[in-house]
């Protein structure tokens, strides 16, 4: 989230799309109903179903699966045509009058840079142009070149009318345009709206670029960095913002630094490949914060490598695990399938032989369950770390997968071992919310029996790998002896203790850089700040951003003093929120060139002649309005209208899904992005086959209940029985036309497979004319399996899931996919 929950309390308008928030996320709802209730707020649902959101919205229009861009873009002409939209802001907070080079281009479907035979973009045709000489961007204060980003965009989106919207995502254009009309109310400094969105949005092959699209559209109107304003993702879990903030993907590192590839063979390479160059720091203020890349890294390695990193040695650089490949959660799987390591070296090499889950349940919510099944067959060993017996622990029992595509359990040697792992009410730590917020919370109880909690159980693991070095040796074997240990019970860390490590310390003493006399940090203590980490050893933190959540005043995350004084809601002792307790990011943006609030009712930060104050400044506090750009994050200083930093276009285009209902409206001969990942034909396996709309004429998407909390309600047998059995959504036409009743049992097919259940013939479903075709979508809840209460077990909806997605986080592409419906004979 740019804002945070209680945040959409000061919102004028909301626009819920990708989200059923009222249903997924109903306590932090409240918030939306509370600006209904102060703000006389409107609720706007866009959603292929009517939900529990739409029920008490103020509008909904319906929406085809997976065409939400062309949507987003569709508002995006309505505000520049109208002139619906911020333009002070835009101006002044965005990157509309940055000049694109002449090699930029899109026609037919395409950016130019695209190479066919690879499937992807070079992305420096679509750098910014800059002076030959000077060597600095070019900017146009006006917005009237024709190839500054101002003027890009607004071609770029002109074919996104609302008879074009109408063509693709189905909904009425009548409809859309009232929807259009009361977004971009919000295109002034007096009104603010704000986006909530979740995975309804992710779940794409053009996941990121939805977003892309939501991100724009609120420059756009001048909504980013204001009460009220903001695009904020809705996570599904209570730590999922936290596990990402801490590594949760091969990727990255923890603080979202880049993970090391194996080209980059020394520090020094890494960091020049990583940091950032200031842009225009002549012509354009900005204060490019990446450009301490050197500091947080340096800290995060004297973190994991203690007194053995040092400066001759690179901190331990070359002690840290490397990337050869990909291994996002869809690659791993299909190396394990086929044995080898299909995205490196040709394939030339072993894929995994050993894989450790902890907390995930790949068989039950990976994509294309079948080629899950059938790959973890594959294994030497497999540990699993659950506190319920899941579907991937058992899919070796063929008497439960078969039905999923699973082998006879006499053709597996894969030895599984299940470790009893703790819940969440069984272990302390921190919660790290959507809106950023890490919330300490205490154990509640002790996990039963021979149960441990997950970070004993890793522990343990550690320390006998540790010890297996130390008597055996093995290749680099610093890279495990060298990790630093240093907790008081080693075997079962202490959690507040592991938290103060991610904070981090001061190591030397620290001194002030505008006075060498002053000593701002003492060796030993607590960091305050991320300004204080240094690139020379003499700190440490496990992750920069949180920095600031355990200081010499304690645990900040333990905070629980609801005091608001300005009562936009910030409550900035409550708890901590990264980055540096700042509850808004990008918050300078909510103030305009000369400091002052847009709206001076909700005003996150304002200068005051000597300082920023309000919410904590997102901008050096001292620094007068025109010296640093809003954006801190970015080289430009500025918002990104349009992003060439992204693998799929710099702006959002609409392309349908890899399973596609219908060719493109705006480009057949380029239908699914481009981009987008699916399995070459070089290296499709006999798992990865894709549907066709001829074969395949119904859409199809997938969704949680309220009653449905994952494992929680999968495996409590009181709990269960609130919403005790599987379903499938279909329209009431549909329904007839295929005689299926209420009540009866349908069965949906795709290309990987087929799954029965009760059928639910409901009017939430709407009937869609999309290109002149009538085009039915369907639908069902995510969250049954073959483990669990045998009364409330149910198939796995992934089993229809395609292998197929974004090619920037590699999401898989649950929410749009193709299928049949038929009554099952002999059923009523």
């Amino acid at each position: 989230m740019t804002n945070g929950w209680v945040d959409i309390k000061n919102a004028d308008v909301v626009l819920i799309m990708g989200s059923n928030a009222a249903e997924n996320h109903p306590c932090g709802f409240k918030w939306a109903i509370e600006a209904k209730k102060v703000r006389n707020a409107k609720l706007v649902s866009v959603d292929p179903r009517f939900t529990r959101t739409s029920a008490v919205s103020d509008l909904y229009a319906p929406i085809r699966p997976g065409t939400d861009i062309a949507f987003l873009n569709g508002i995006i002409r309505y505000a520049l045509t109208t002139g619906r939209f911020h333009e002070d802001y835009v101006r002044l907070h965005t990157n509309a009058t940055y000049v694109i080079g002449e090699k930029f281009a899109f026609n037919d479907g395409l950016f130019s840079g695209f190479d066919e035979a690879q499937g992807q973009y070079d992305k420096t045709a679509w750098a910014y142009e800059a002076d030959p000489k000077t060597k600095a961007y070019l900017v146009d204060k006006e917005m009237k070149h024709p190839r500054c980003v101002f003027q890009l965009l607004k071609k770029h989106v002109d074919r996104y009318t609302p008879e074009m919207v109408e063509r693709i995502c189905g909904t009425p254009k009548d409809e859309f345009v009232k929807v259009a009309d009361v977004v971009t109310s919000t295109g002034n400094a007096q009104k603010c709206g704000t986006i909530m969105y979740a995975l309804g949005w992710t779940q794409h092959s053009v996941g990121v670029q939805i977003i892309r699209a939501a991100a724009t559209l609120q420059l756009v109107l001048g909504n980013v960095g204001r009460p009220g304003g903001g695009v904020n993702a809705l996570r599904g879990h209570s730590n999922i913002q936290g596990a990402t903030d801490m590594a949760g993907t091969f990727e990255i590192l923890p603080g979202y630094l880049a993970t090391p590839r194996g080209e980059l063979t020394d520090l020094k390479t890494y960091l020049e490949k990583v940091t950032p160059t200031t842009l225009n720091k002549e012509t354009w203020a900005t204060m490019n914060y990446w450009q301490n890349y050197p500091k947080f890294m340096a800290s995060l390695l004297k973190a994991t490598y203690g007194k053995a990193a040092t400066k001759e040695n690179e901190f331990g650089y070359q002690w840290l695990p490397k990337t050869d490949g990909n291994y996002s959660w869809m690659f791993i799987f299909d190396d394990m399938y086929r044995g080898n390591k299909g995205n490196v070296a040709g394939g030339t090499e072993p894929g995994p032989e050993g894989f450790i889950t902890f907390g995930m349940n790949p068989v039950g919510i990976g994509p294309n369950s079948a080629k899950m099944i059938n790959a973890l067959a594959k294994l030497k060993w497999m540990v699993v770390g659950e506190n319920y017996p899941i579907e991937t622990a058992t899919f070796w029992d063929d008497k439960k997968t078969k039905q999923f595509g699973g082998i006879p359990a006499s053709q597996i040697q894969t030895e599984v071992f299940q470790l009893p792992c703790s819940g969440f009410a069984e272990k302390d730590g921190t919660f790290t919310n959507s809106a950023r917020w890490l919330q300490w919370k205490w154990k509640a109880i002790d996990p039963p029996g021979q149960a441990r909690t997950d970070q004993e159980v890793l522990s343990r693991i550690f320390l006998a790998v540790r010890d297996l070095y130390r008597k055996e040796g093995g290749a680099l074997p610093e890279a495990v002896l060298n990790v630093t240990w240093s907790y008081t019970n080693p075997v079962n860390p202490d959690l507040g203790e592991v938290l103060k490590e991610i904070n981090g310390r001061a190591l030397a003493d620290i001194k002030d850089p505008k006075d060498p006399t002053k000593i701002i940090r003492k060796a030993g203590e607590q960091l305050a700040s991320f300004a204080e980490l240094q690139d020379d050893g003499s700190t440490m933190c496990g992750n920069w951003l949180h920095l600031g959540c355990y200081t010499e005043a304690g645990n900040m995350t333990q905070r629980r003093n609801n005091a608001d004084p300005n009562g936009l809601g910030m409550y900035h002792q409550w708890a901590f929120s990264w980055p540096a307790n700042r509850r808004i990011m990008y918050n300078r943006a909510g103030a305009d060139a000369e400091g002052k609030a847009w709206d001076p009712s909700r005003a996150s930060i304002v200068w005051n002649g000597e300082k920023w104050v309000g919410d904590v400044p997102d901008i050096k506090p001292d620094s007068p309005p025109g010296q640093f750009g809003a954006f801190i994050m970015n080289a430009e200083g500025v918002g990104r209208l349009f992003a060439p930093s992204l693998n799929d276009g710099p702006m959002a285009e609409h392309y349908e899904a890899i399973e596609a209902a219908i060719p493109n409206p705006l480009h057949p001969k380029v239908t699914p992005s481009p981009a987008a990942m699916t399995w070459s034909k070089k290296m499709k396996s006999d798992k990865d086959v894709l549907g066709t709309a001829d074969k395949f004429p119904v859409v199809c998407t997938t969704y949680r209940l309220t009653e449905h909390y994952h494992y929680w309600t999968h495996h409590t047998n009181i709990l269960n029985q609130l919403q005790p059995g599987f379903f499938i959504e279909i329209p009431e036409e549909l329904a007839r036309e295929k005689g299926i009743v209420n009540g009866g049992r349908a069965r949906v097919t795709s290309a990987r497979g087929s799954i029965e259940g009760v059928a639910m013939v409901t009017k939430r479903l709407r009937k869609l004319t999309v290109d002149g075709k009538q085009v039915w979508h369907i639908g069902f809840p995510l969250h049954w399996g073959y483990e669990g209460d045998p009364k409330h077990t149910g198939p796995l909806a992934n089993f229809l899931t395609p292998s197929a997605m974004d090619p920037n986080t590699w999401t898989p592409e649950f929410k749009t996919f193709l299928v049949t419906l038929e009554k099952v004979e002999g059923v009523a």
